[in-house]
C-alpha cells in the first residue's frame, strides 16, 4: 500500500455527540486530524469519550454537531453508512465477536459478502489472511478451540477482509494475557509498517507508546496530543 504524504484520512471539526436529550455530552468540541498510514492511539479514563470518538470515525453513529470526514467522505451527511463501513473500515473489539459455530476460515469471510466475490475467491482470500496472522494451520477450528490470542488474530484477519482503509481497534488486548497482548501489538505494528492506518483505543501506556500520535482525552475533549 502506498502512503500519501500529509494526506488526512480522518478529520474532525468541532465534533459534538450528546445523549439523553443533550444531558450527557460524550464528545465536546473535538478537533483532530489523522494522516494516512499513521498508527494512532486514543487514551483516557473510562467515560472520557474514547469509544464514542471511535464510533464516530467508524460510522457507527452520527455526530450531534460538527463535522467528521473519513477517507474523503463527510459522514454527517453521507446517506448509506452501512455501505461506507463495508468498504472503508475494519473493526477489532475487546471481545472478538466471532460466530461460535463457524470456523476461523468461515468467520473471516463474513465481511466479504458485501464484496463482489465468488465462493472460491472468498475462501482463497480468507486463507491468505490467515497466513498474514499466522493461523493457516488453524483454519478449520471453531472459536472454542482457539486460545484468546488466536481468536483475536482471527478477528484482525476478519477486519482486513474488506481491504479497509482504516482499522479501528477498541481495547483489542483488554482480555488477553501479556504474551498474547504482545503478539497482537506486534501484528498491528507489522500491518502499520505495510501502510495500514490503525487507530487504537487503549488504557495501556506501553501499547500507546508505539503509536506515531497519541490523543489524550478527558470529559469528551482532547486535552493533549503527543507526537513522535
Amino acid at each position: 500500500m502506498r502512503i500519501s504524504e500529509n494526506r488526512a484520512i480522518v478529520k474532525a471539526e468541532n465534533l459534538v455527540k450528546t445523549f439523553e436529550e443533550g444531558r450527557v455530552r460524550a464528545l465536546d468540541g473535538v478537533n483532530l486530524e489523522i494522516q494516512e498510514g499513521q498508527f494512532v492511539s486514543i487514551m483516557g479514563p473510562s467515560g472520557s469519550g474514547k469509544s464514542t470518538l471511535l464510533n464516530m470515525i467508524g460510522a457507527l453513529d452520527r455526530p450531534t454537531e460538527g463535522r467528521i470526514t473519513v477517507a474523503d467522505v463527510d459522514l454527517a451527511n453521507f446517506r448509506d453508512l452501512d455501505e461506507f463501513r463495508a468498504k472503508t473500515v475494519g473493526f477489532v473489539f475487546q471481545l472478538h465477536n466471532l460466530v461460535p459455530t463457524l470456523t476461523a476460515l468461515e468467520n473471516i469471510q463474513i465481511p466479504m459478502f458485501e464484496m463482489d466475490l465468488s465462493l472460491g475467491e472468498r475462501v482463497e482470500r480468507a486463507k491468505k489472511l490467515l497466513m498474514v496472522v499466522g493461523l493457516e494451520k488453524r483454519m478449520g477450528a471453531v472459536p472454542s478451540k482457539l486460545s484468546g490470542g488466536e481468536r483475536q488474530r482471527v478477528a484482525i484477519a476478519r477486519a482486513l477482509a474488506n481491504d479497509p482503509k482504516i482499522i479501528l481497534a477498541d481495547e483489542p488486548t483488554g482480555n488477553l494475557d501479556t504474551a498474547s497482548s504482545d503478539e497482537i501489538l506486534h501484528l498491528l505494528l507489522d500491518l502499520n509498517k505495510g501502510g495500514q492506518t490503525i487507530i487504537l483505543v487503549t488504557h495501556d501506556p506501553e501499547m500507546a507508546g508505539h503509536a506515531n500520535v497519541v490523543f489524550h482525552m478527558k470529559d469528551g475533549k482532547i486535552l493533549e496530543t503527543t507526537c513522535k
